[in-house]
């Protein structure tokens, strides 16, 4: 897997993340083919990377509610 430089993506806040400063998640939508995703709270701390393809199945199971609980 190649290494991708994520020093300067620019980051957006999830519309889902309360305003209060906590459980906050960002998102870059910098890249086509990936998207990083950060705790807001802890912005040097680590990221997750997901293929494109699988962060839109994740959003769209999200979205119509279809997780398992």
């Amino acid at each position: 897997m190649r290494s991708i430089d994520l020093s300067a993506v620019t980051w957006r806040k999830s519309s889902y993340s309360n305003q209060d400063g906590g459980q906050c998640v960002e998102v870059s939508d910098d890249f086509a083919s990936v998207i990083p995703v950060r705790d807001s709270k802890n912005p040097h701390g680590p990221m997750l990377v997901f293929p494109a393809g699988g962060w839109s199945a994740f959003l769209t199971a999200v979205k119509g509610d279809h997780l398992p609980s």
